[in-house]
Parts: structure tokens; C-alpha cells; sequence
């Protein structure tokens, strides 16, 4: 048998496709070019299985992927579509003439039902290959199964429905055995629960469908030719395997809700679309015999989950008197009706049939349609033929149905990974509401498509819909990219005189105070927008010149925040005498050039608050560029009003340590003039060390000096140490003043003495008062009586100054024997000098013959040598050898030198006939010259013993090899 896969396109076989009609709607320019490179692939795509049964096909479902066929009299086919390759047959075993009528297959595809013309049911598991008969059902003619998609497993049904050709609705239970094969009878129960009628009398259960809502509720749908019931009630939890004997029981004694339809087929049929596996349908379509009942299921409604009802009646080339329909399938958005020579598919939309399928006589007729609902495929048989539809994108023209319904909404979801239809929907969506005034929602859907803009700014504006329009522009801001910066120039500066002539015109209506308010909080929100603040900063001249134009310096105040022209809001706050807020946003910034910039105005409003925001800024502020508005401020105000500008200059010198001149100056100046008390202590505070002092001594003794204030002049005189002025300065004040500067010079006694020459004379010539004058005498040491007479009036009697003079020559007395003793002492040193002098002209030392030199160890006496108190002995050469190397090199030089003029004088003379009385002479003095000589280098030389003196502790650091000729040294020793 050939694989039943193996499709292909029949070649024969003639398909017409009837597409939905496209609703003529005039669109505007969308910006997309919707072309089709290709041609696209039908909704519904038909292949033909390659397979050729052996007999006719009888009857055929599929569920999960399992595909069972029930072929010729007594042979049943069961294929795995996941392995088509294996096919699995078995044998119905019957030897009777009956038929298979109908079969049942589970949503697991694990239970199949055979009913068979004879009243009778068989039961086949998909993990055994033998058929069972279930004796309970004997005389049943089964027409439809509820499966329970609950409870049901591979080897269990759990309770299902089962509905008869008489009106009545079983309750059953199908159990595969674990022991053997079967139990004795598979059917574990079978037990009536409920029988439907119509107004004839009772009637044939064609459907049924089991649902569970939430809360525990169930729904049980039955149809009958006429007639759709509904039942529904709770089964208690944990009693779910009892099955559903308490639902029908509540419908004992009346009828359940039901739908009625005049018409009849003979049968009916009803379709479910569950859109996921696992999960509960979500619409169903009830083929009778007026129509098809389409709706929606709601669980959570209480009575009934049928919801959003309709009856879409049969196309016109249907009579159901002729050519009825057999079958129907529901998929997301159609369904689809099995003629017996055509399946035709009528979208749930609009009622409109959208494809038609014709099928060659050859084929037959057709007599099942089918779905499997976890694979979402449509399965369609003849006696002879199999053929398999595949549901491809179904819900690509969607959109434009629900547009042409104005269920933009829905329209937009279908179309969202399709821009140039989402536009199109866009259009029309915004097309319908500007006919309908909802010209807020038709701008906004304008803006989100590639209608052309001016058209549609406008269209608004011919409309005179200011605010519709302030939308639109709004939104198409919003959309802009960053790079469409000249668009967004516009669109800002459009909507800033939008905005103004709005709030111009709502701010002159008491009436319209609400709206005046909400639009001003839009106008602000656009304003202070992060996407719109690059291009609000860039042309800010202009915004600031229409708010200007329209006179809104309101806003032309919150803009200047927003962009942080604070410059424009403090002197906006200003010119309209609001120096407190002005003072506010300077604080709040803390811009130091603006700062600098108002505060010559702040300051003289209101001073005290100014200087405490100054303060506050610490030391972000440079006083210096401060001292300018406090200068002109402290020249037109009060001494109260000046004590600020003295509270902050105090608050730098003292809190921030600034040591800038022109701060200092200017804080003596503000002393000099308002605060003397405070002068003096500030300059004794910075301190007589001219180094240390930040402010200009030499303008501060011009201010002082001009206010007057003569005790700070002294000072200043004093860290100036011009000591004679400041006391001449200080003996105008008090002369204890003047007493303290003139002990100041104390490492000049001739100028101390001076001073207080100065004090005494004016003690005496000025305040005549000649105790004063001796009270200086004892504060001076350096004064005597002898100095202070000559300033003293001739009238003036000794008794005044007896003990002065008296003291004074006491103390003459005692200096005189101070000297005599220390001459004494004099003579005696000097003659003990003269007896130590002549004894070392008289010391020798005595060298043995044996005595050999320190340092070459070779006897002493063979070559001049030197002879040292410590007892070393060295040769000359021995020792000039050991010294050179460690003499200063400027010693080192004139040893040199001295050794070349010592040669030149041991050499012989080159004249032999020079008289003999210039020979003596020059002899003489060559000799004179030569011990002179000879001294000399022996004063280097000779200094002090080589190994005894400071040269070896100099040398004490010295490594014992060169480091110049460490490396040769290694190398010799290797």
C-alpha cells in the first residue's frame, strides 16, 4: 500500500477560488507601494492523499494524529500519522450483514466507537487489535458521543454522553482492563439520564459536547434537528467520577434553555474552534435547517455560554430541498460546508463566501468533513478518495473586513506586522471619526499614518478645530525621528502659536477657567518635554519671541527655566520688583555669574537676605567680584545697612580664610568707617609679621590716619617697624603705649635707647612730671641720669633725682672694679700663654735606628721623614702619598704649585761670572724663599698624623675597593 503522505496536486482536478470582494475605499497617499511579487497561497490549500483503498471508504475520523477509516463491509484501517509507514489494520469479525453507521474517536485518539446499523456499539483501544462488543449498549442506535475531556485517559473515558437515534442521552464508562486485554464487559455502566424532544415528540441526539467553565461548572451542549439545549450545573468537587447525573437531574421536571429554528435537514451539526490545545473552545457554528447559528462561548456567563449570536443563512445556490449540506467545519474566522460536489467557505465576519472547491464527478460523491482539532487540519472523503485541507494564514485579509465593519481595533490587531495595511486602516479609521466630529481621535489617527500632512492640517483647519489640529501636530512630533530635525523646527514652533492664541483666547472667558487650566498644564508639559528640548533650546529665540509677541511673560518666565536662561528670569523678576524671587532662583541655581551679575541691584533692596545667600554659596562666590556692588551699596546706605556688607567680608576673612589684598582692604576700610572698635583687634589679629599680613600696610596707615585712629597707626607703625614714628605717634595717645614700642628693637640698643630718650623728654619737657622721668630710668636699663638731665629745667632742685644720682654712681663704682678684675685675668692668661709657647719651642723626640715608617714599613732615617706627637712615623713621600688623594681639590692644587716652585729653587744657577755681592743676595733670598716653601707644604702635608687626625674618620665611609675599578678588581680575583 502506498504511503497515505505521499500527497501531491492532482492534475485533474479543477479548483475555483472565490475571493472576498475588496471594498472600494478611497485611501490618500500612504507611502507604501503595495505590490505582490508573487502569487499568494489560498487560505485553504487542498491535497489529495495517495492512497486507493480496497474497498469504499464508509466512514473515517481523525483525532490527535490518529486517522481511522472504516473500509467495505468488516475492515477497519488505523494510521498513525506521525509514522503514515505502518499502517495498522484490523478485523470487525462480524458475519452478519451489518454496517457501520457512525464512529466515534476521542480527543486523544485512544477510544474508538463503532456504531453499527444494527443497534448494536463496538468498542477498540488503540493499544489492542481486538474489537469488543459492549453488550449494555445492545439496542442502541448511536448517534452522537460527548467525550469527556476531563477525566478521559488512554486506558479510561471517564463518564462521556452517548446520544441515540431516539431522543435519549446515556451516561457510560469505557475501561480497559489492566489484568488482561479486557475485563469481562468493557462498559463499566450504562445509564439514561435525560431524553430530548421536540414539539413531535422525541427526537435524535445529533450532537453533544461536554465543557467545563469556572467554579466548577459545566455546560453540556445537545442539539437535536431543531433544537439546541443547553445544560448546565456544578459538580461538587471531588465527585467528577460519579459523572454528570446531577445536571440532567435538575432539568427532571422542565426544559432546559434551548434555541429553535423552524427549518429542518433531517439532522443537524455543530463545529467548535479551539484555538489552542488543552484549552476550551472559543465559538461554535450550528448547521440546521435555517441556516448556521454562529456565536462565541462565554463561561463566565451563569446560564448559557452561547454569546454574540447570528444566523448566517446558507448562500443562494443552496436549496436545502436539493442539494443540503452534509457537514460542517469551523475554523478562527470560517466555515466551511461539505455539498455533496463542492465545499464552499463562508467567512464568520461578514457572511460572505470566500472559496469555493469543486470536486470531479470521478471522485464521487462527497460524503464526510472532518477536523482534527490539535493540528487544525480538514479532512474530506469519498467512497474512493481521500483529500486533506491545510489552514494557511487565515487571518491575512481579516483586517479589512473588520475595517469596512469599523472595528478598527480589532482591524489594527490583525494588521500590526503589516504597515502599509495598518496605514491604510489607520486612514480609515481616521476618515470615519472626522465625519463623525470625533475630529481629537480622527487627529490622532491621522498622525500615525503617511497621509500627506498638509491635507491634513487643512482639513482641520478649514474645519476650524484648533485643538483637533494642536493634536494632530502633537502626535506627529511625537513620531519624528531625531535625524528630521527641520520638521521638528516647524512642528514646535507651529504648535508654540497654537497653544498661545488658545490660552490668549480662553484666558479672556471666565467661563472656559477649567479648560484655561488644562490647556496652560498641556502647553507646559510640550514646553518642558524631554524629546522636544533639544529643538526648544536650539531655536529658543524664536519661542521667546513669539511669547514676547503674545505678551505671556508667564511663560516666557517657565520657558527661561526650562532652559535654564536663568539670566533672563532673574532680570525678568527684577524689572518687576520681585527681588525675592529673583533671589530665589539665584539661590536655587547657584550660578555664580549671575551672582555676580545682580547682585549690585539684590543688594540694595535687600541686603541682609543677599549677604545670607552669599554665605550659603561659601566658597563657589569670588569675594572680589562681590566688592564692587558692595561698594556702591555701602556708599548709599545706613552704618546698619553697612553692617552686612562688614557681616560677609567678616564671614571670608574669618570662616573661608581668604587672603586676597582687596578683601582685606576693604574690610579696614568698612572698620575705619563704621566700626573703629572692631580696627584694632582685627590688626592685632593678623599680627605683626609683615609676611603673614594679606592686607597693604601702607593704605591702611593712610586710612587710619585719616579717620583718625591713631592707636591702629601705632600699630601698623610698629609692623612696620618704624619704631621712632610710632613712638612719636604713641606719646600723643599714652605713654605707656609709647613705653611698648620702644622695647620692640631689641637687637638695636642704640635705637632703644634713643626711644626712650624720646619718652623721657617728653615726660619731662611735655608732662613735667619728674617722677614719671625716674620710672623710665628703671623700665630702661639702657638710660642713665647722665641722659635724662639735660632735659630737665634749671629751676628744677637735686632732691628730685638725689637716689637717681646716687644708684648711678654705685654703678660706676662697680664697673670700674669689674674691669680692674678682668684685666687681672688678662695679664695672668697672657703670661701663661708666653711660658706654653716657649715650652714647645723646647720639645723633641728621639728616633731609634731601627725605626722604620708607618706605612711602607721600610727603615725611617734612609729619606726625610716626619715624626708626629701621637709616635707615628711616616717617609715624606710615604705620607704625601697617603694624604694627596683625600685634600680638597683646590689643596691638591696648590700643593702642586708649591712642589714646582720647590723644584725651581734647588736648581743650579746658569750664569758663573755674576759678581759675588749679587750672588749673596740672591742666595739669600733663594734660601728665604725655599724654607718659606718648605714651611708651607708642610702645614698641608704635616697638618695632623694620617692615621690619627680627621682624615681617618673621613675616610671611615670609603669603600676599601674603587667603584671605578670594582668590576677590573672581580675580574682579577676569578
Amino acid at each position: 500500500m502506498a504511503s497515505i503522505l505521499d500527497e501531491y496536486e492532482d492534475s485533474l482536478h479543477r479548483s475555483v477560488s472565490v475571493q472576498q470582494s475588496r471594498a472600494s475605499v478611497g485611501i490618500p497617499h500612504s507611502g507604501y507601494v503595495n505590490a505582490r511579487l508573487e502569487k499568494e497561497t489560498p487560505i485553504f490549500n487542498k491535497q489529495r492523499i495517495d492512497f486507493a483503498p480496497p474497498e469504499k471508504i464508509n466512514s473515517l475520523v481523525v483525532s490527535s494524529n490518529q486517522l481511522c477509516m472504516s473500509l467495505g463491509k468488516d475492515t477497519l484501517l488505523r494510521i498513525d500519522l506521525g509514522k503514515p509507514d505502518e499502517p495498522n489494520q484490523v478485523e470487525l469479525g462480524r458475519k452478519d450483514e451489518a454496517k457501520v453507521y457512525k464512529m466515534f474517536l476521542d480527543h486523544t485518539g485512544s477510544h474508538l466507537l463503532i456504531a453499527l446499523n444494527t443497534s448494536e456499539c463496538l468498542y477498540l483501544n488503540r493499544s489492542v487489535q481486538k474489537v469488543r462488543a459492549l453488550s449494555r449498549w445492545k439496542g442502541h442506535l448511536i448517534e452522537s458521543v460527548g467525550w469527556n475531556k476531563f477525566l478521559g485517559s488512554e486506558t479510561n473515558t471517564g463518564p462521556i454522553l452517548v446520544g441515540t437515534s431516539q431522543g435519549q442521552i446515556y451516561e457510560a464508562e469505557i475501561s480497559v482492563s489492566e489484568g488482561s486485554l479486557f475485563s469481562t464487559n468493557p462498559d463499566q455502566y450504562f445509564r439514561q439520564v435525560y431524553t430530548l424532544e421536540e414539539e413531535s415528540g422525541p427526537a435524535p441526539v445529533c450532537c453533544l459536547e461536554i465543557e467545563r467553565g469556572i467554579e466548577g461548572k459545566f455546560f453540556i451542549i445537545a442539539t437535536t434537528r431543531k433544537r439546541l439545549f443547553q445544560f448546565v450545573g456544578k459538580v461538587p468537587e471531588g465527585t467528577e467520577q460519579q459523572g454528570f447525573s446531577s445536571i440532567f437531574a435538575v432539568h427532571a421536571d422542565h426544559l432546559p434553555s434551548f434555541r429553535e429554528f423552524p427549518a429542518n435537514l433531517g439532522f443537524s451539526e455543530i463545529a467548535f474552534y479551539t484555538p489552542k490545545l488543552r484549552s476550551n473552545p472559543r465559538s461554535f457554528a450550528w448547521m440546521m435547517g435555517n441556516g448556521v447559528l454562529y456565536g462565541t462561548l462565554d463561561y463566565s456567563r451563569p446560564d448559557s455560554i452561547l454569546s454574540d449570536e447570528r444566523v448566517w443563512v446558507y448562500p443562494p445556490d443552496i436549496d436545502i430541498t436539493v442539494n443540503k449540506p452534509i457537514s460542517i467545519v469551523l475554523t478562527q474566522f470560517h466555515f466551511l460546508l461539505l455539498l455533496p460536489d463542492r465545499v464552499k467557505a463562508v467567512c464568520t465576519l461578514n457572511g460572505q463566501v470566500v472559496f469555493q472547491d469543486l470536486f470531479l464527478e470521478k471522485f464521487g460523491l462527497l460524503t464526510r468533513m472532518i477536523k482534527d482539532p490539535t493540528v487544525q487540519q480538514i479532512w474530506i472523503h469519498t467512497e474512493k478518495v481521500v483529500f486533506r485541507y491545510h489552514v494557511q494564514r487565515e487571518s491575512r485579509d481579516v483586517w479589512k473586513m473588520y475595517m469596512n465593519m469599523n472595528k478598527f481595533d480589532l482591524a489594527k490587531e490583525y494588521c500590526k506586522d503589516r504597515p502599509e495595511c495598518l496605514d491604510i486602516v489607520l486612514a480609515k479609521e481616521a476618515e470615519h471619526c472626522f465625519q463623525n466630529k470625533r475630529y481629537l481621535d480622527s487627529a490622532k489617527c491621522y498622525a500615525l499614518t503617511q497621509n500627506y500632512f498638509e491635507e491634513i492640517a487643512l482639513k482641520f483647519i478649514e474645519a476650524k478645530q484648533e485643538e483637533a489640529l494642536m493634536e494632530f501636530l502633537i502626535k506627529k512630533l511625537s513620531n519624528l525621528k531625531p535625524s528630521e530635525k527641520t520638521q521638528t523646527t516647524l512642528l514646535t514652533t507651529w504648535l508654540t502659536e497654537l497653544y498661545l492664541n488658545w490660552l490668549g483666547i480662553l484666558q479672556g472667558d471666565p467661563s472656559q477657567r477649567n479648560l484655561y487650566l488644562d490647556t496652560r498644564e498641556k502647553f507646559r508639559t510640550f514646553l518642558s518635554s524631554p524629546k522636544n528640548k533639544d529643538c526648544l533650546f536650539n531655536n529658543r529665540a524664536s519661542i521667546y519671541e513669539l511669547l514676547a509677541s503674545h505678551g505671556d511673560t508667564e511663560h516666557m518666565v517657565y520657558f527661561a527655566v526650562i532652559m535654564q536662561d536663568y539670566e533672563r528670569v532673574v532680570a525678568h523678576h527684577c524689572q518687576h520688583d520681585e527681588y525675592d524671587e529673583a533671589l530665589n532662583v539665584l539661590s536655587r541655581h547657584r550660578d555664580e555669574k549671575l551672582f555676580y551679575k545682580f547682585s549690585p541691584v539684590l543688594i540694595q533692596h535687600i541686603p541682609k537676605k543677599v549677604v545670607d545667600a552669599w554665605i550659603s554659596m561659601g566658597s563657589r562666590l569670588d569675594a572680589r567680584n562681590l566688592i564692587p556692588a558692595l561698594v556702591n551699596y555701602s556708599q548709599s546706605a545706613s552704618t546698619q545697612q553697612i553692617n552686612e556688607a562688614i557681616r560677609y567680608m567678616e564671614f571670608c576673612v574669618y570662616q573661608l580664610e581668604e587672603t586676597q589684598q582687596a578683601i582685606h582692604n576693604y574690610l579696614l576700610s568698612l572698620y575705619a568707617l563704621c566700626r573703629p572698635d572692631s580696627l584694632l583687634s582685627y590688626l592685632e589679629q593678623a599680627g605683626t609679621n609683615p609676611n603673614r599680613i594679606h592686607y597693604d600696610l601702607k593704605y591702611a596707615l593712610r586710612l587710619c590716619a585719616e579717620h583718625g585712629h591713631h592707636r591702629a597707626c601705632v600699630h601698623i607703625y610698629k609692623v612696620m617697624e618704624l619704631y621712632e614714628e610710632a613712638v612719636d605717634l604713641a606719646l600723643q595717645v599714652d605713654v605707656d603705649l609709647a613705653k611698648s614700642c620702644a622695647d620692640l628693637p631689641e637687637d638695636d640698643e642704640e635705637l632703644r635707647k634713643k626711644l626712650w630718650l624720646k619718652i623721657a623728654r617728653h615726660v619731662v619737657q611735655e608732662e613735667k612730671d619728674v617722677k614719671k622721668a625716674m620710672a623710665c630710668l628703671s623700665s630702661c636699663a639702657l638710660l642713665k641720669i647722665e641722659d635724662v638731665l639735660p632735659f630737665f629745667p634749671d629751676f628744677v632742685t637735686i632732691d628730685h633725682f638725689k637716689e637717681a644720682i646716687c644708684n648711678s654712681l654705685e654703678d660706676y663704682n662697680k664697673h670700674i672694679e669689674e674691669l680692674k678684675r678682668e684685666m687681672e685675668e688678662a695679664t695672668q692668661s697672657a703670661k701663661r700663654i708666653r711660658e706654653d709657647i716657649q715650652e714647645m719651642r723646647n720639645k723633641y723626640g728621639s728616633v731609634e735606628p731601627q725605626e722604620k715608617c708607618a706605612a711602607c714599613d721600610f727603615p725611617l732615617l734612609n729619606r726625610p721623614f716626619y715624626l708626629f706627637l701621637c709616635g707615628h712615623m711616616f717617609h715624606y713621600d710615604c705620607l704625601l702619598q697617603a694624604v694627596f688623594p683625600n685634600l680638597p681639590a683646590y689643596k691638591q692644587a696648590k700643593l702642586e704649585d708649591l712642589q714646582k716652585k720647590l723644584a725651581a729653587t734647588s736648581q743650579p744657577s746658569k750664569t758663573h761670572h755674576r759678581p759675588k755681592d749679587a750672588d749673596a743676595i740672591s742666595l739669600g733670598k733663594g734660601q728665604q724663599s725655599r724654607e718659606q716653601i718648605k714651611a708651607d707644604i708642610d702645614d698641608i702635608v704635616a697638618a695632623e698624623c694620617v692615621y690619627c687626625g680627621e682624615l681617618m674618620i673621613r675616610s671611615i665611609d670609603k669603600p676599601f675597593i674603587d667603584p671605578q675599578k670594582y668590576e677590573e678588581e672581580m675580574q682579577s680575583w676569578l
